[in-house]
């Protein structure tokens, strides 16, 4: 079911996409922003029940000394293996969209006018854009995304491949979009790009 919110859009993209520095531009505009990867990061902490799901499920060989899971380890698991990705997801995303859900109603109740983003590298994937109205695609070719994510991460061109391939294509994403923001250029391009879409959110209001 939808969430009645015209002021309420979904924010997405593909690993090395530039989604993040998408974001950080609609937040310096003044836009309250849900961030699922960290909330993703918080549901996983040790002693947290999706903690205890993954580590049953994976082995405490994910684990760093601290107890914490090591997103490296676990990442090369289920990159290359879609049914361990999907076991992932199962125990991850339920508890993501519980604390969304309430972070988005603690942003509204506080900020009643501001545009809030949820911003989700799986948002149509997990079908959770069925919920919003408006959907933003941050779009760059896959080219573009090897480069950044080689020099980002600093890793060889066959494990960036399959990372990216472990997700939808962005040429897939983009039929989905409302709005898709071309990342392939400049930062004076993407945020003149952010600051349109932005004023359609807001018109009089900003």
């Amino acid at each position: 079911m939808k969430i009645p919110d015209p002021k309420l859009a979904g924010l997405t993209g593909g690993i090395a996409s530039g989604k993040s520095t998408v974001s950080g531009f609609f937040r310096s505009l003044g836009a309250q922003i849900i961030d699922a990867d960290v909330l993703a990061r918080q549901v996983v902490e040790p002693g947290k029940p999706a903690w205890r799901e993954i580590v049953d499920h994976f082995g405490k060989g994910i684990l760093l000394p601290d107890g914490a899971i090591d997103r490296k380890k676990l990442g090369a698991i289920v990159f290359q293996d879609p049914i361990q990705r999907e076991a992932l997801n199962r125990r991850v995303h339920p508890r993501v969209l519980e604390e969304e859900t309430r972070l988005y109603r603690e942003l509204r109740s506080r900020y009643p006018d501001a545009l809030i983003l949820l911003d989700a590298a799986l948002l149509i994937e997990v079908g959770a854009y069925k919920r919003l109205n408006t959907l933003i695609v941050v779009y760059v070719d896959e080219q573009t995304q090897l480069r950044r994510l080689m020099h980002r991460d600093r890793i060889p061109a066959e494990e960036a491949w399959s990372r990216i391939r472990s997700q939808m294509p962005l040429s897939e994403k983009i039929k989905y979009a409302d709005y898709v923001i071309d990342n392939r250029g400049s930062l004076e391009e993407t945020r003149r790009q952010v600051e349109e879409i932005y004023q359609t959110f807001m018109g009089d209001d900003k």
